[in-house]
């Protein structure tokens, strides 16, 4: 992977991260650096689960795709929020 394809990983995960603590109420207890790494894993699964529903590559914007991505997200923002909280 050359430094373009890591800096634009950093750049989705980080807005990818971010969306889904806008979607999640409530107070959120990781860092941001535990969203950019959440973010990034939920854009990389939501690209593939994307590409198995066939709706990864549309004309436009991919909204699905986002949608998938950021639900992934918020799904694992919650998850080590709640985790955190435990501990």
């Amino acid at each position: 992977m050359e430094i373009s394809g890591i800096i634009s990983a950093l750049i989705v995960g980080l807005v990818i991260g971010l969306l889904a603590r806008l979607v999640l109420p409530g107070r959120q207890r990781i860092g941001v650096l535990w969203t950019i790494a959440v973010g990034i894993v939920a854009a990389l699964i939501g690209s593939a689960i994307a590409e198995g529903l066939d709706v990864g590559d549309t004309k436009g914007i991919d909204w699905i795709e986002l949608a998938i991505q950021v639900g992934l997200a918020a799904v694992g923002v919650s998850a080590l929020s709640g985790a955190k909280a435990r501990v």
